[in-house]
């Protein structure tokens, strides 16, 4: 309207009810008013009411729907102190997090496998309509966000998890703008252009994020610049790796001797920038620790473990 264009009134494209004010949750059910001193009780889930039984929980409003109830919620958390980092490299069949002392790769083949099934799926209708064409590939379309979310939602709890318990700051990388590495023209087959373009990286970031506020553990999101190198730098002695092309996503230093894998050397280096990060914001606001001593001499050599989740989680220390 401020701009000048024509606008309609908003209308709701299905019916349903939105409040803020005047409800309450009462054994296990949500009440609503609806006059005269009466009331309409909708059950509710246990899930749910485990996650209201909470008493920091304070639930500010709710949107009814007549197949789906959604409750907005929210929770004052008190940030918890960190003593380290971790980061976060986020690949296509695979989350790898760790620091200098500990590596762990969270396998996500299955999502591969999932959307490579739903496009084999859709490409094999044989319906002349269109428009039942795109219905049911639709269907199918929302089957695979489902699946993948729900492998996703395991994983990142379980990072969470054990970040919440080593009280670790978690570190993103900044890959914005990584679909126009995949676009038609660039030299790569449509096979591998689509296995690209349907990676999850965003989902797996957004769920990682609110899942570590919701725990009051810091979120640290580097820059493009702070990023830059982060996968082909040596964590030991900061020269460039060279890439081994007989064995794959394997790097070679060669004043280290060392071969390393490209996504945990990653996880390691996205730890150690996010750490001075995290110690200069805290430098800055007087708390204990500073950059000062982060950034002073060379890193002390770091033993790069790798290791699968699915497996038992052995330490070391540099």
């Amino acid at each position: 309207m401020r701009r000048g264009q024509p606008t309609k009134n908003p209308y709701s494209l299905k019916p349903q009810i939105t409040a803020y004010q005047g409800f309450k949750i009462r054994d296990g059910a949500l009440r609503i008013p609806v006059g005269k001193r009466s009331f309409q009780y909708v059950p509710l889930t246990s899930h749910t009411v485990s996650v209201l039984s909470d008493h920091a929980v304070t639930v500010r409003s709710f949107t009814l729907t007549p197949t789906s109830l959604s409750l907005c919620i929210s929770k004052e958390v008190h940030e918890v102190e960190c003593t380290e980092t971790i980061g976060v490299d986020r690949n296509l069949r695979n989350l790898t997090v760790g620091n200098g002392s500990r590596v762990v790769q969270y396998d996500l083949s299955d999502t591969v496998r999932i959307a490579e099934k739903t496009v084999e799926i859709i490409g094999s209708f044989k319906r002349n309509d269109y428009r039942i064409r795109k219905k049911i590939a639709s269907k199918y379309g929302l089957r695979r966000r489902n699946r993948t979310q729900h492998l996703l939602h395991k994983q990142t709890r379980r990072i969470v998890a054990e970040a919440l318990e080593r009280k670790q700051a978690i570190v993103f990388e900044n890959i914005e703008g990584i679909r126009r590495l995949y676009r038609r023209g660039n030299g790569q087959g449509p096979t591998y252009r689509g296995r690209m373009n349907g990676w999850s990286f965003s989902e797996a970031q957004r769920q990682l994020e609110y899942k570590a506020r919701w725990v009051g553990l810091p979120v640290i999101r580097l820059s493009r610049r702070e990023t830059r190198g982060t996968s082909v730098t040596c964590p030991q002695c900061g020269e460039r790796l060279q890439e081994d092309k007989r064995i794959k996503r394997k790097l070679w230093c060669g004043e280290c001797r060392l071969m390393m894998d490209r996504d945990v050397v990653a996880a390691v280096n996205l730890s150690r920038r996010g750490r001075l990060r995290f110690d200069r914001s805290r430098a800055q606001n007087g708390l204990e620790g500073g950059a000062v001593e982060a950034v002073k001499g060379n890193p002390t050599p770091t033993v790069i473990l790798r290791v699968d989740a699915s497996k038992s989680i052995q330490e070391t220390q540099s």
